[in-house]
């Protein structure tokens, strides 16, 4: 069931839409196998890069390329089936996400894609009450209510355990007050799940994660925030002020919002950075169809070993962040919790996504550089990589620690 949401800012419902074959779908159309996710990325590529480039420069949200991507399944690839989901594994929902970042260009209808399953379908599929998961993940699962999160505090950063936004048990409700910034999807959402602090003392045991719908009186989404990168995908910021949602509303229970956000950051990484494997297969694909093809001193630069070199070292960092990725996911199907393989996942491949994009670009030469190639867009879209999701040099110390450091 989708969210509540205000006249003025509701999600318009998602329409039935025609497949790859012409045949005309709902969003919803069953429970599919992760083959037939990928068959379907595969088919309606076209219609999620058309008009990628003006969305790009106009920041808008792909909310028609969104339907498509929903009509493949993808959003509810790893949610229960009783709730409108297929139930698939960790690494079947890593492999279709792949394929969606090898066959759309939009890195901010992807991340967007990414934030939505992790923040909200993930996050109440392992700690949501049962009437929180009957009400909220069918319009999850189907994209019909789009999910985000607000973590991020304008004074704290990084600094989770520092957050100072609140939350105050009051009978059957708890009520929010605070300041988040940095909520991807929240101008668009119809859903957030929102961390506060519960507890009078520092540390993780005082977090709580409560799920907001739109039209909370009290939950205020502001508009999108100027970006360069990513720029399909908006973030905003999210005001609460005596926000008052029932207390079936916490995600897990008060004090264990540290523990939810784990997870949840743990999956966000795995789909959104395996993701970025796809897009930097797809950029390499493009490279070396270019060497093999463009003609310098009478020979196809594939021949000469500067260029060849660059190329391989594209290779090497796609494949060395994509084991380190599917290694992580292994380890979470296993029932492990891989921190330090997940950190190690991640600042691999958001730092190949950003040499790979730079590479791309000198390899195509003064083409490369122009807006029409695409790859330049490549560029943008990877330089938050290293920040978002939980910043490098935090991934960093999550190693330490797994050191004894």
């Amino acid at each position: 069931m989708a969210a509540p949401t205000t006249a003025a800012s509701a999600t318009p419902a998602i329409p039935a839409t025609p497949d790859a074959t012409g045949t005309t779908t709902s969003p919803d159309t069953g429970a599919v196998t992760p083959a037939q996710i990928r068959r379907r990325l595969e088919a309606i590529a076209p219609r999620l890069n058309q008009g990628h480039p003006e969305r790009d420069r106009a920041g808008a949200f792909p909310r028609q390329a969104w339907r498509d991507l929903a009509s493949t399944g993808l959003f509810g690839s790893c949610l229960p089936a009783e709730h409108g989901g297929h139930g698939h594994g960790v690494t079947d929902l890593m492999r279709s996400a792949e394929t969606l970042g090898r066959v759309s260009r939009d890195a901010g209808l992807n991340f967007s894609a990414a934030t939505h399953l992790a923040s909200t379908g993930f996050a109440l599929t392992r700690f949501g009450g049962p009437g929180l998961r009957s009400r909220h993940l069918p319009g999850v699962a189907t994209g019909a209510a789009v999910g985000s999160h607000a973590i991020t505090e304008p004074d704290t950063g990084s600094d989770v355990l520092s957050m100072s936004s609140t939350g105050r048990v009051d009978g059957d409700a708890i009520v929010l007050d605070g300041h988040k910034t940095y909520v991807t999807n929240g101008p668009v959402a119809d859903l957030a799940v929102v961390y506060v602090r519960t507890g009078d003392t520092p540390g993780p045991l005082g977090l709580t994660a409560v799920l907001v719908p739109r039209g909370t009186p009290g939950a205020e989404f502001g508009p999108p925030i100027e970006k360069n990168t990513l720029r399909t995908s908006p973030f905003g910021t999210l005001r609460l002020t005596g926000c008052r949602v029932p207390r079936a509303n916490v995600v897990g229970g008060i004090g264990t919002g540290f523990l939810v956000l784990d997870h949840v950051m743990t999956w966000e990484i795995l789909v959104s950075f395996v993701i970025n494997v796809g897009e930097m297969r797809h950029r390499l694909d493009r490279v070396v169809e270019r060497v093999r093809t463009r003609r310098q001193f009478g020979n196809p630069l594939s021949r000469f070993q500067g260029v060849q070199n660059s190329v391989v070292d594209m290779h090497i960092a796609i494949e060395t962040a994509r084991q380190a990725l599917y290694t992580a996911g292994e380890a979470v199907a296993a029932g492990r919790r891989p921190t330090a393989e997940t950190a190690v996942a991640k600042i691999l491949a958001s730092e190949a996504n950003v040499r790979t994009a730079q590479a791309a670009v000198e390899l195509f030469g003064g083409s490369g550089v122009l807006t029409e190639t695409g790859l330049e867009i490549g560029v943008r879209d990877a330089l938050g990589g290293p920040v978002y999701s939980g910043t490098n040099a935090v991934q960093r110390q999550k190693i330490a620690r797994t050191l004894g450091l």
